[in-house]
């Protein structure tokens, strides 16, 4: 059972500055190409290895509460397509979220094929590398699907390691089983 207050109404003053309170997530913010990403997919035959090229602006919100709780965040967009194609290879939105108090780091996500996710993780403010994880079924980091994906497709687990480097730039290895 979490350790919540007995106050769950009064809200905390949120600083106004984002950019300042975004904690681990504070190297993320902007607008990022990478240029060598891989696609490992599940085919018949066995899995498939396709490079992509990958956008993705994270712009800062304004902080967020929910009665004692305070979050500051990115919203995010990721646009992925195959080198020399303009073609959309895979599309998703969601927002990363810092809770100072607790440390937790969020991720929500959600993708046009009707697939949503929210993954956290309990962390240190200055940490450099952090994993966060969602689990099917699971009623707080958990994973769910359409009709389809989840006969066909399922996603059990996915797991996201951000790695945040010295020279201001930032990378992501990311699983789904």
């Amino acid at each position: 059972m979490e350790d919540f207050p007995k106050d769950i109404y009064t809200e905390p003053e949120p600083e106004v500055d984002t950019l300042a309170n975004l904690g681990p997530l504070t190297g993320m913010a902007g607008i990022w190409t990478g240029t060598r990403g891989l696609d490992v997919n599940p085919k018949p035959d066995g899995p498939e290895k396709q490079a992509f090229i990958e956008r993705m602006e994270l712009q800062p919100i304004d902080a967020q509460t929910n009665g004692p709780q305070l979050f500051y965040g990115l919203r995010y967009h990721t646009r992925i397509v195959k080198p020399d194609d303009v073609e959309t290879f895979h599309d998703q939105v969601g927002y990363w979220l810092w809770e100072p108090a607790t440390g937790t780091v969020i991720q929500t996500l959600s993708i046009p094929r009707g697939q949503a996710a929210m993954a956290f993780a309990v962390l240190r403010p200055t940490r450099e590398t952090f994993r966060l994880q969602a689990f099917r079924g699971s009623e707080t980091n958990g994973i769910v699907s359409n009709p389809f994906l989840e006969y066909a497709f399922r996603t059990e687990s996915y797991t996201i390691t951000v790695s945040i480097h010295v020279d201001g730039t930032w990378s992501y290895e990311q699983t789904l089983c």
